[in-house]
């Protein structure tokens, strides 16, 4: 049954399209987490007695304070002029400065910082328990300081009314804006000492009400009642004639506070005036409207012409809103695209692909599910936009098709992800350009930040480049376009970009692209022969058979040129430490899967990466191209069946098979599998805990106190991570959720829906696909008040699979010790992994920090595992290094060469350079195409040095020869002529070890 939904979203894509984001995308599956230091209110992130929301809200008053109107139209408000006046005598203490730091993180050129103070305001409030306050974009940053003028406590009663008459307010709006902007946090004692001693406080604050972490009135009724404990209503202010609250609230009778003591009432006037304020902008400026959440919303859409040409891939996500859903849930996204010519001309494939749910994100008053986007379209009739639909569980489907207008996807210019990259500040972007679109120009535009060389400037300047891009090799129906641009500095990472191919109304991009998804290497592009280079507007080319065989030309370096017939896809009988069972069939049983231990789904899906991610198990298959399911056992209603039924290519490797639609290309380990010494069954009691059953499982979550996943789940371990909460639940095998209640919308359902068993032990059962087997305290406290806080014990994780832990190392000695790749935010182990997971190694520090790379600068040493003392950002029960320490994995599965710590009795040393006219090691030399570290190590026992170059070349040596230098680390990135997975120097370069004792307490890294 077709349903068209009558809610209007904006028509996509928008200007506000970031903000909307940061705005809505508060927490959970790709949230924006901008509310960090905010949520909750009580929050003291920048120190004690600093409460982070009051903060921001008083941050956004005084970058609008100083507006003026006189002798012409406004100018100043909310124009993020604050970030330039942060020395200023209108703006002392910290708050400002570290409000400013927190948001820098955000700003782009969508995302202003005026448009962040306000959206600032919103996070305070609404974290508080106050009111939505509308937010509209638009705002334009000021690229000055402005004049001084907040209103400062010493003011008379007279001169804040006039201060407030230029800001645009009456006397009753003054005293509403100010009751509503003091209702949460305090006065700093550092700040005001005539208004708060030193040392009178606690913490170094006084609170203006006993609620200072709620948005509420109990500012209006403590003062009404004259019991208030604000210091700027009582207390020393007085006689220091800085009582600026009561000179305020007195200034009209007190009748305007009067009318705030509903609680009603005070709600809504502070929704109104708080926005009134953040709507104080200069003459000129015309703000959107208030910005609503899209009921359904494209993200992340991105086009990739595929190796060979002939076909592209969309990839993204689509978000939905679930608001407003009731006791229905979405369970599926259907796209139709059209193609080029706006017509349904899709290829074999059909216009019309499924997706299914991934995750869930949660805003303040609002739920949205992700579902990711896959669907290969050929390049020869191409794709110009796309409908939606969403598919109820009750048999509705809600059709979107953007406001009439379908959902715009060009395919004239794509940027290549595969291809481009950025390293050390260096960004390399390749764009395919159609090739019917002529001589048209192509260009880079970049939008990079770097940072002020001034302590008090906390915002990063905000610089755009250009780069005309160069013309490369044509490849079917497109051509390779390049741009390079150099010197990004420490906020490389920061940096948004587009390709932009014609100019004026003609002009086609790919826009708004982030260097921080792009990988530290550019892979080259796996183009089709040079005689299917054509134009999109070309006549097919006929043939007399109903299939071609393409023998594509193969040129080797230092080889006579010779053909090579393209590779035909086969199942793999054996996988590294695997061996192919066959093809089998997904169980029939709701909600069950012939593998539970762990599951991944991605674009470039391989055996070999699959076979990776389910490190630790005994059991991995592939399925549909582009999943991988991991398990110790296989589920018993899972059948075998031909090997023929699994005839889906994998999408990263066209040459292997990877199942097909239900149906699993299933291995085994070829080692022991321990046999089960018990019997799968129901636990009915976890001591203290008492199984109560299986629960629905909610896109909120059911339990919402702590969250511990894990692919080695038992029940007991779950059990201990919550300990002090009333209940905990397991879920899809490698689950673990905490609670103290259950939310009422969770219901019983069926014993047998809660089928999967646990990661960590085969005879437990650990919930099922959005099933909980949920169990509560057996002796639960009385009270709320009586719950003991959960004791949180970071530990250091000695595997994050594929990665084992190597211990706490330093930073490098002016270097950074993994300099390949590097993010910043709410970060985990498992989040840090997934994000190197190209690279051998990984290190979080500072707790926030995750950096990657496949070579440990040489300057970079293990030390005391005390020294990483961190908590993790994103997850408080590990360890996320600390100042200059990284808490360091390795992995030795990970796709490409490395250069291992240990060779033998030798340890890294470094990368150097080869000596001027003389061989930096000229002790014994070997060349042989069976060269290894090992081998090179052997060659030279006896030497203090030896050092592997040109991939084939080993040098020994005592000391180094004349001009040789310590070179980058990265600069050694030739693999040994014998082992791929190892690095040996490269042109003129040399991986160098040294001969060291072995240190015993050195764990050994994985070789």
């Amino acid at each position: 049954m077709l349903n068209t939904l009558a809610r209007a979203d904006p028509t996509w894509p928008s200007q506000i399209d970031e903000l909307e984001e940061i705005m809505y995308q508060v927490q959970g599956y790709r949230g924006r987490e901008f509310g960090g230091t905010v949520i909750p209110c009580s929050s003291e992130a920048s120190g004690p007695g600093r409460h982070n929301a009051a903060e921001w809200l008083r941050a956004a008053f005084h970058d609008m304070a100083t507006t003026t109107i006189a002798g012409g139209p406004r100018q100043g408000g909310m124009d993020g002029s604050l970030q330039y006046e942060i020395t200023s005598s209108d703006n002392i203490g910290p708050a400002f400065k570290t409000t400013l730091t927190f948001m820098a993180d955000y700003y782009t050129s969508k995302s202003g910082v005026a448009d962040l103070l306000a959206l600032g305001v919103y996070y305070a409030v609404r974290s508080c328990g106050g009111p939505v306050v509308p937010i509209a974009a638009g705002r334009v940053d000021a690229t000055a300081a402005g004049p001084i003028g907040v209103p400062l406590p010493q003011n008379s009663a007279f001169t804040f009314e006039n201060q407030f008459l230029r800001m645009g307010f009456s006397k009753t709006e003054m005293i509403q804006v100010v009751a509503c902007g003091h209702t949460i946090g305090g006065v700093h004692e550092t700040e005001f000492p005539q208004i708060v001693p030193v040392g009178s406080t606690e913490k170094g604050e006084a609170p203006m009400d006993s609620t200072v972490a709620k948005f509420d009135n109990t500012i209006v009724t403590e003062y009404l009642s004259g019991n208030t404990t604000n210091p700027m209503v009582v207390g020393p202010s007085i006689q220091a004639t800085r009582n600026a609250d009561f000179k305020v609230f007195n200034s009209d009778g007190n009748e305007t506070m009067t009318t705030l003591a509903d609680p009603e009432t005070f709600t809504n006037v502070c929704a109104t005036v708080l926005r009134k304020m953040i709507e104080v902008v200069p003459d000129g400026v015309v703000l959107t409207d208030p910005i609503q959440p899209y009921a359904v919303k494209p993200v992340d859409m991105q086009l990739t012409l595929n190796p060979g040409a002939s076909t592209m891939q969309l990839s993204g996500f689509i978000r939905v809103r679930t608001t407003d859903f009731g006791a229905d849930s979405a369970e599926s996204v259907s796209l139709t695209y059209k193609d080029r010519s706006g017509g349904n001309d899709c290829g074999a494939l059909g216009c019309t692909s499924t997706a299914t749910l991934l995750g869930a994100t949660e805003g303040f008053d609002d739920t949205f599910v992700w579902f990711p986007i896959s669907v290969q379209i050929p390049t020869s009739s191409g794709i110009s936009s796309f409908n939606l639909a969403v598919n109820m569980a009750s048999g509705v489907s809600q059709e979107y098709d953007n406001n009439g207008n379908s959902y715009p996807m060009q395919d004239a210019i794509l940027m290549q992800k595969p291809q481009s990259c950025l390293l050390e500040g260096d960004l390399k972007v390749v764009a395919a350009v159609r090739n019917d679109l002529g001589s048209q120009p192509v260009r880079l535009q970049v939008s990079y930040k770097t940072p002020v060389d001034d302590p008090n400037r906390p915002v990063p300047t905000l610089n755009e480049a250009t780069v005309t891009m160069t013309k490369g090799d044509c490849v079917g129906l497109y051509t390779l376009f390049t741009g390079t641009y150099e010197g990004l500095g420490d906020l490389d990472y920061a940096t948004k970009f587009d390709v932009v191919t014609g100019t004026g109304e003609t002009a086609s991009q790919d826009a708004f692209k982030a260097a921080s998804s792009l990988g530290a290497r550019c892979a080259a592009f796996d183009a089709p022969p040079a005689s299917l280079c054509s134009r999109a507007d070309d006549p097919p080319v006929e043939s007399s058979s109903t299939s071609v065989t393409v023998t594509p030309t193969v040129t080797s370096p230092g080889t006579v040129t010779s053909t090579a017939a393209v590779e035909t896809p086969y199942h793999r009988d054996t996988l590294g430490n695997f061996t192919l069972v066959g093809c089998n069939t997904e169980p029939t049983v709701a909600g069950a899967r012939a593998l539970s231990g762990a599951s991944y789904v991605y674009d470039g899906m391989t055996l070999e990466s699959c076979m990776t991610n389910c490190t630790g198990f005994y059991y991995f298959g592939t399925e549909y191209g582009r999943e991988c399911y991991c398990g110790n056992k296989v589920h018993t209603a899972s059948t075998n069946v031909t090997l023929d039924e699994c005839d889906m290519v994998c999408s990263g490797d066209e040459t292997e098979f990877c199942g097909a639609g239900n149906r699993l290309e299933l291995y085994v380990t070829t080692g022991p599998i321990p046999t089960p010494t018990g019997t799968l069954a129901i636990k009915p009691t976890v001591t203290p805990y008492l199984r109560i059953g299986c629960y629905e499982e909610l896109p909120t979550r059911a339990l919402t106190g702590a969250t511990f996943p894990g692919k080695s789940m038992t029940l007991e371990l779950c059990a201990s991570n919550c300990a002090g909460f009333t209940y905990f639940a397991t879920e899809f095998s490698t689950e673990c959720y905490c609670g103290q209640s259950i939310d009422p919308r969770s219901n019983v359902t069926d014993d047998a829906d809660c089928n999967m068993t646990c990661g960590g032990d085969e005879l437990e059962y650990c919930g099922g696909s959005n099933r909980l087997e949920m169990y509560r305290l057996i002796n639960p406290p009385t009270s709320t008040s009586m719950m003991p806080t959960p004791t949180i014990t970071p530990t250091h994780k000695p595997t994050v699979p594929p990665y084992a832990f190597q211990g706490c190392w330093t930073e490098g000695d002016g270097v950074r010790a993994l300099d390949s790749k590097s993010m910043a935010g709410n970060v985990t182990l498992e989040s840090c992994a997934d994000f190197c997971q190209d690279y051998h190694f990984f290190g979080t520090e500072f707790g926030s920090e995750c950096h990657c790379g496949d070579v440990l600068a040489a300057s970079s040493n293990q030390t005391d595992l005390a020294d990483c003392n961190m908590p993790c950002s994103g997850d408080p029960m590990e360890y996320c290094g600390a100042g200059d320490r990284l808490e360091l994995y390795y992995s030795n599965t990970t796709a490409g060469p490395s250069q291992p710590l240990v060779v033998g009795d030798y340890s890294w040393y470094g990368c150097q350079t080869e000596g001027t006219g003389v061989r930096a090691l000229a002790g014994k030399a070997l060349v042989t195409a069976n060269m290894t570290l090992d081998v090179c190590a052997t060659f030279c026992e006896g030497f203090k040095y030896f050092g592997a170059e040109y991939g084939s070349e080993c040098y020994c040596g005592d000391e180094f020869g004349e001009g040789s230098e310590a070179a980058p680390s990265g600069q050694c990135s030739m693999a040994c002529a014998a082992d791929g997975t190892q690095l040996c120097g490269a042109g003129d370069r040399l991986s160098v070890y040294e001969l060291t004792p072995t240190n015993p307490d050195t764990p050994p890294v994985e070789e």
